[in-house]
């Protein structure tokens, strides 16, 4: 019988299974969307439940014309830094999911700032403070749900991002990967464990913290019973990474200074730096990229947090596009964006200002303005915020980064990655499978089980669909990013506090 890997994509809006075949392509697929909720203004959560729901809902369509038998292994990515904890009894969530795009602790990570422990924070675990991360949004749920700390400290609670609760709720086994532990600002990347002190001085108990594991290792088998799974019962799940590491790993940037772009909901350049962690001086992070058999590699990373995001908004909020799709036709019909500039914080700005009080804007407004501008700007500020994270990126790793390797749903647009190779003066490479997510959590679990043998036999799967060159004159292309950092500077810091 013919084998396969199954991938498991939780994201930010959706839950995604595909299934691989061993040359790398896709065999089947599964997709639910499931529903955000804004309880309050910059406040973004999800019910775990229905996270599990449109999961098991995915797998089950991916698996349903597959014979019992045919799944090898199962690999799990994950919307990363998203916070929940649950009863270890009875598995009930005390509260929804945190996303990690939620904004709610930003007053709590201005007092750890003023506690002086910025330093602490960035030498340790390679993060900045902030409201990204999943350490304040633990501590939320512990000071803002009745009993919930007593809980955690009569070690009655389990806290995991979305990988580990997949984890858990598929095996019963309450491990977290590193990858997913290094964006949660409480493990230490050198020394590659939760780092004790700093739990006790951010007020969580170490009880509540699953197990840390490598990337591509046996964790647990699929419980029997688990309805629409029945197939998968005592299928190894065997490779977990946080999204943005699976597809650094999909992209196959296996060497020191391959980069790649994931054009998301939000957008994250990562950056393969090799077996020490880079320490940022340029507003990015440091994170475990991947630890197989022991040997760990790491990343430099910068996030932005709207990216594709901005062009839902532009469908889903203001109506003016019916659809992804149309953004692009919208914006190729005008030359520019006749001088008009999208700042997109709709819940601050990421890397590299670090800015949870910057709120969006539109700036360059003229009466002669139309939508097809505002389209064009929309795609050019996505195009304007990676430039950014790659300007950045040179600074910290102190080499030239050659090629761009790009990937998420907007990296299907063609006008978004030339503007993107025209602004940062490289070829931007565009793979013909651009499910790097979910290949990068399908050749984790393939190697650990033995269905792939080596990086050398996933590299050679990699197969570039087109590489977009610089095509527009340097000077104009610096004009315009001039304009976008002098926008940045109005958007910022908005609200008071």
């Amino acid at each position: 019988m013919e084998k396969y890997i199954l991938a498991l994509d939780q994201g930010t809006t959706s839950s995604r299974a595909i299934v691989f075949h061993k040359q790398g392509g896709i065999v089947s697929k599964g997709q639910y969307d499931f529903p955000q909720h804004y309880p309050r203004s910059g406040w973004v959560e999800h019910d775990p439940m229905e996270i599990w729901d449109s999961q098991v809902r995915a797998a089950a369509d991916a698996i349903a014309d597959l014979p019992e038998g045919a799944i090898a292994g199962i690999g799990v990515t994950n919307q990363r830094e998203t916070t929940i904890i649950w009863d270890k009894q009875t598995g009930e969530p005390v509260y929804n999911a945190i996303v990690w795009q939620c904004r709610r602790t930003a007053e709590l990570c201005e007092e750890l700032k003023r506690r002086g422990l910025r330093e602490r924070i960035q030498s340790t675990t390679g993060l900045l403070i902030d409201a990204y991360f999943s350490a304040t949004k633990i501590r939320w749920i512990l000071d803002n749900v009745p009993n919930a700390r007593q809980k955690a400290e009569r070690g009655q609670l389990l806290f995991g991002t979305v990988e580990t609760w997949l984890i858990w709720k598929l095996t019963g086994q309450h491990v977290t990967d590193c990858t997913n532990a290094s964006r949660t600002m409480l493990f230490d990347i050198h020394k590659l464990c939760w780092d004790a002190e700093l739990c006790g001085m951010l007020g969580i108990p170490m009880g509540i913290l699953p197990k840390v594991v490598g990337n591509s290792q046996h964790y647990g088998s699929v419980k029997a019973g688990i309805k629409g799974l029945e197939k998968l019962a005592g299928v190894s799940v065997c490779g977990a990474a946080g999204d943005q590491q699976a597809a650094l790993f999909g992209q196959t940037c296996f060497a020191v200074g391959d980069a790649k772009n994931t054009y998301g909901t939000g957008c994250f350049t990562l950056m393969n730096v090799g077996a020490k962690p880079v320490r940022s001086r340029a507003g990015l992070v440091s994170s475990v990229a991947w630890q197989i058999n022991g040997e760990t590699t790491y990343a430099l990373e910068g996030s932005v947090f709207n990216g594709g995001s901005t062009i839902q908004w532009l469908r889903d909020e203001l109506h003016l596009i019916s659809s992804a799709p149309e953004c692009d036709a919208l914006a190729e019909s005008v030359d520019s964006s006749g001088g008009v500039i999208v700042v997109p914080a709709f819940t601050g700005l990421g890397a590299p200002y670090w800015d949870m009080y910057a709120r969006g804007s539109i700036l360059g407004i003229t009466r002669g303005t139309g939508r097809a501008h505002i389209a064009r700007a929309v795609l050019e500020a996505i195009a304007y915020q990676v430039t950014d994270l790659m300007l950045a990126m040179r600074q910290d790793a102190g080499c030239d980064i050659t090629c761009l390797r790009a990937d998420g749903g907007a990296s299907v647009s063609n006008i978004l990655l030339q503007l993107q190779s025209d602004l940062l003066r490289i070829p931007v490479d565009r793979p013909e499978m651009v499910e790097t997510t979910a290949f990068g959590a399908a050749a984790l679990a393939g190697l650990s089980c033995g269905f792939w043998e080596s990086l050398e036999e996933l590299a050679s799967l990699r197969r570039s669909e087109r590489t977009f060159t610089p095509q527009r004159v340097q000077a104009e292309c610096d004009a315009d990013y001039h304009l976008w950092k002098r926008a940045v500077q109005r958007a910022a810091d908005w609200i008071e506090h």
